[in-house]
């Protein structure tokens, strides 16, 4: 278990949320766009009191407590040991500070604030909503990838 990446992940994933959340903020008015990447990326002011695309709107502080009852749950089955090696503690720690980052929000402002629009796709997020993406992500291939890999080796050395 390395229980220092898990808490340092959370932590830069919630700081680097609210750091950039806070700049859009104060820089640009809601609904502005800048272009960061010509026909790529832009950087457009929303804010959105609901969840993800904008479902449920106005009921986002409904999701305050989902968020702190699976921080609840992660940190417990941290402490159980069922949360140990590096994708899972890095993906479970971009969990939480992705939910962190959004529930703070949510808290202070009753809405989330949104900034990041590729072109190429639909939808304006967050750096906290890719780091619950990314998160999930990485416990994903964990799951998939190297439990069963870890599994396989522990069972040909018993062999």
């Amino acid at each position: 278990m390395i229980p220092i990446l898990f808490y340092t992940v959370a932590i830069i994933a919630i700081l680097l949320d609210q750091i950039s959340k806070y700049m859009i903020r104060t820089h640009l008015e809601v609904g502005d766009t800048i272009e960061v990447l010509k026909g790529v990326l832009n950087f457009t002011h929303y804010q959105n009191s609901g969840a993800a695309f904008g479902m449920f709107e106005g009921y986002g502080r409904l999701f305050i407590p989902v968020a702190v009852i699976v921080v609840g749950i992660v940190i417990y089955m941290r402490k159980k040991g069922h949360i140990n090696g590096v994708f899972i503690e890095v993906g479970y720690g971009l969990y939480v500070g992705g939910a962190i980052g959004n529930a703070i929000d949510r808290i202070l402002f009753n809405q989330v604030t949104d900034f990041i629009h590729f072109q190429s796709r639909g939808g304006i997020l967050n750096l906290a909503d890719y780091a619950l993406n990314f998160g999930i992500l990485l416990i994903l291939v964990d799951a998939i990838i190297v439990e069963p890999l870890k599994k396989r080796r522990t069972a040909a050395s018993e062999s």
